[in-house]
């Protein structure tokens, strides 16, 4: 008889043993050369199925040798993407091509496979499949009931986190460092316990890295050349809580219940997110809530009535899409972290699922603020409502998220009144912070001064706006002094006074209308603690112009640097002076004052009288330069 088998039964080793039985005795075994590519493959990423297939089919071979059976590898091997698609059923089909071609049996234990092979007309053997046990894992020896997870490495001592949450301590657990031959034993370990056993799966396998999912460890695996040595994490939860367990549970479950919410649930690395994120889910699940969980990858613990899902062909939205149609009362969505994770959320909020995020933030307000630039502003309160910040395994805060059309805390003008999202603290039911669009920028205003500072966020987000207005039309230096929450002092150079006022006072009195401030417009002189002297490196300016040539001596002619003119701005680099304040001159002539990024450049809209200036002595050919202000 012929016979072809596949993949499956390779791996078992059921077709020597078949031959053992005498239910194979002298057989022609055509043995497919893609089964043979994918043993490889699956050896290479060092699989135990993988080195079991070599191990079958060497015995095959001297079986051959031993005249009991004939053995040729025939068929066309499945290149690279076949390989990839494996479970698409790529090289199942070049499989059953070679039985149809050699008019020969099919062997399998993939019932799928056989099915499909009945379906094609295929004379098919189907046995049924060696169910492994696996037992625990070696690197469990590492756990004990504290600990809640461990950091293996190779040439390093074993660490793990243990203790609670919130009190966690980052310690070795054993004096030896790990040799290579040990790690690999246990990547070994790992990878076969994920093929083998129904509570395990692998959730990515990508060149270097791999994340098993194996009963509730999530384990991964880092090697070269993603990371610089063989590195194995594996994490497992300490303990599973409910709402109970936590400060402002009632508050929380009476949101939660009165109608679909979009909750965020923010905290730094550690903090509790997501044991938190799973006693919400246990709640509403409780609560005969429809719940599921988008996680990547899956290692939420809850129960069973509850749905994980992953992203859909790598994709998220077709994730969202999916659990669109199944319609959940609420989605745990574990980790909101990338823009389109966080346009995802949006959407399935905005069409009706009740949405609970995990985001990492350091502060409560961080968490709302990941959401500007990637939601309109205006719909932020419709996608969340509610912010629960975790620190040390429990609520520190609760937000509650609201628009209002109002003028915003600490501007007087009623034309400036505007859609403001409100951000209250709901223990106290006081507004904490302000977010609304401010001249053309997007803001967010504290309301609460516990910092002990004279100057509020209102006044700091005035100030800098009448610098930024004031700035972009004058050339020397800019100071600005707020008098009250309606009126500021703003001092400039004497023959930029022109300039900042303008025709007929028209430009000043657009800043002014613009801000809903009133500006009085003053030289620097007028400045009542103004010690600036009218020459050396901050003399900028003067009667008549003649003084704006500042006198250098050696060492002081500044850093030449190359603008560079884009569409939008001109770009100014200045290497090393991150933060500092410095003029920009041209051939020595003062242009203006302007504090360096963090990127170390300077950037001047074009269309501004600065930018005018300084593209004329570009043109001009003179040299700029940078001195310390």
């Amino acid at each position: 008889m012929n016979v072809v088998p596949d993949t499956s039964v390779v791996v078992d080793g059921r077709v020597s043993e078949r031959v053992e039985s005498g239910a194979f005795a002298d057989a022609t075994v055509y043995v497919p050369e893609a089964v043979v590519g994918e043993l490889e493959a699956q050896a290479n990423s060092d699989r135990d199925i993988g080195w079991q297939g070599l191990q079958e089919l060497q015995r095959l071979a001297d079986l051959a040798d031993d005249g009991r059976i004939d053995v040729e590898f025939v068929g066309r091997r499945a290149n690279t993407e076949e390989i990839e698609r494996a479970r698409a059923g790529a090289i199942d089909a070049l499989i059953r091509d070679v039985a149809a071609d050699y008019d020969a049996t099919f062997v399998t234990s993939d019932i799928v496979q056989g099915e499909v092979a009945k379906a094609q007309g295929l004379d098919v053997e189907y046995l049924e499949p060696y169910d492994e046990e696996i037992g625990e894992l070696a690197l469990e020896s590492y756990f004990d009931d504290e600990t809640m997870s461990v950091h293996l490495k190779t040439g390093v001592r074993p660490m793990a986190k243990r203790g609670d949450v919130g009190a966690v301590r980052y310690e070795p657990i054993a004096e030896e460092a790990l040799d290579e031959e040990t790690m690999r034993d246990y990547v070994h370990d790992v990878r076969n316990a994920a093929d083998a056993d129904d509570e395990g799966f692998t959730e990515l396998s990508e060149p270097g890295m791999t994340i098993v999912q194996f009963r509730n460890y999530r384990i991964a695996i880092a090697e070269p050349p993603f990371s610089d040595g063989v590195e194995i994490t594996a994490v497992r939860p300490v303990v599973k809580t409910t709402m109970a367990d936590y400060d402002y549970s009632e508050e929380i479950e009476e949101r939660l219940l009165d109608r679909q919410r979009g909750v965020l649930i923010a905290g730094a690395p550690g903090a509790g997110k997501s044991t938190y994120a799973q006693a919400v889910a246990g709640f509403l699940s409780e609560a005969d809530y429809s719940v599921k969980t988008m996680e990547k990858p899956r290692d939420l613990q809850v129960d069973a009535g509850i749905t994980q899902y992953t992203e859909l062909d790598g994709d998220m939205d077709k994730t969202a899409d999916a659990l669109l149609m199944v319609r959940p009362d609420y989605t745990v969505y574990d980790e909101v972290r990338k823009t389109d994770d966080f346009r995802t959320f949006a959407d399935m909020r905005l069409a009706g699922v009740g949405m609970v995020g995990v985001v990492h933030a350091t502060r409560a307000i961080d968490a709302l603020q990941r959401l500007i630039g990637r939601v309109e502003l205006g719909m932020i309160p419709q996608v969340v409502d509610t912010v629960a910040y975790i620190e040390a395994g429990d609520v520190e805060t609760i937000y509650d998220v609201a628009t209002e059309v109002k003028v915003p805390h600490g501007l007087m003008e009623e034309d400036l009144a505007r859609p403001v999202i409100v951000v209250s603290d709901h223990e106290t039911q006081r507004p904490a912070y302000e977010i609304y669009t401010f001249n053309r920028q997007v803001v967010t205003v504290p309301l609460d001064d516990a910092d002990g500072e004279d100057e509020t966020g209102v006044d700091r987000l005035a100030r800098n706006e009448i610098e930024r207005e004031v700035r972009s039309v004058a050339r020397g230096h800019v100071q600005v002094e707020l008098q009250s929450q309606n009126r500021a002092v703003v001092y400039v150079e004497e023959d930029d006074i022109s300039y900042v006022i303008g025709k007929g006072g028209g430009r000043i009195d657009q800043i002014e209308d613009s801000l809903g401030i009133d500006i009085d417009v003053r030289t620097l002189d007028e400045r009542p603690d103004h010690h600036r002297s009218t020459g050396g490196a901050g003399g900028a300016g003067g009667s008549g112009g003649n003084d704006s040539r500042v006198s250098e001596g050696p060492g002081h002619a500044g850093e030449v640097v190359t603008p560079e003119i884009t569409s939008r701005h001109i770009i100014v680099p200045v290497e090393g002076r991150g933060g500092e304040t410095v003029e920009v001159r041209a051939d020595g002539e003062y242009l203006f004052t302007a504090t360096v990024s963090r990127g170390g450049e300077i950037q001047v809209s074009r269309g501004s009288a600065i930018a005018e200036e300084m593209e004329q002595a570009i043109d001009r050919g003179q040299q700029v330069t940078v001195v310390p202000s």
